[in-house]
């Protein structure tokens, strides 16, 4: 471990050294502050008892997200290398990513960017949501500040499923609900049967992300 890159309310990620591949790696560990807190060395524990149940479920969905990262290989799609469990949490390793989001792109302009600018960047998402639509897998949480635009010019990634944050939303109605105002469609705020989410929630967001592009703020 070299040092913390970012501390969140449901994980830690970390700038590793990969000594086996001498190449510098991301590490995500599941931490959510609330439910849980570091005791002795590197083990992570439950707050009290009661949190327990949530914990778990909180860590089996993160671990889950990770298999299923793991699954796809698309150039637009978060890699996870491994992912494994230990001291009472989880981790994935993923690759050292650094760049800007979508959203801190938009932010520097002056101007809308230009309609090649703007296909640029969200074809390719496009291409990585047909994968995952094929397996039945929707991601749910696309927003501007969920698309990384590597160095270089490389193609755009998604990042952050979420899975965890879903997961200890639906079993303790503690968190924040796990949409993003004015990207998520109306079938995640309803808790009706008849509205149910599919691909086309995630089209849906992705074209909340071009509005926000082209007019510079959300639907």
């Amino acid at each position: 471990i070299l040092r913390t890159l970012g501390v969140g309310g449901f994980g830690i990620v970390y700038l590793a050294q990969d000594h086996a591949l001498e190449r510098l790696v991301a590490i995500k560990e599941y931490m959510p502050g609330q439910l849980a807190k570091r005791s002795e060395g590197s083990h992570v524990s439950v707050r009290s008892g009661s949190l327990a149940e949530t914990f778990d479920l909180g860590r089996r969905s993160f671990v889950n997200e990770a298999r299923l990262l793991a699954r796809f290989d698309h150039r637009s799609l978060l890699k996870v290398y491994r992912f494994w469990e230990a001291n009472g949490t989880a981790y994935m390793v993923m690759p050292y990513l650094q760049g800007q989001t979508l959203k801190q792109a938009r932010q520097q302009m002056v101007e809308p960017p230009s309609e090649a600018w703007i296909m640029r960047r969200l074809l390719p998402l496009l291409d990585g949501l047909a994968i995952l639509h094929a397996e039945q897998v929707y991601h749910r949480d696309i927003a501007p500040d969920n698309v990384l635009l590597p160095l270089e010019e490389a193609d755009p990634i998604l990042l952050d499923f979420g899975a965890a944050r879903r997961a200890i939303s639906d079993k303790t109605q503690s968190f924040t609900a796990i949409l993003k105002p004015s990207y998520a469609p109306i079938e995640q705020y309803a808790e009706a049967a008849s509205l149910r989410q599919g691909p086309w929630t995630d089209v849906y967001a992705l074209g909340a992300v071009l509005h926000y592009l082209v007019i510079g703020h959300t639907p």
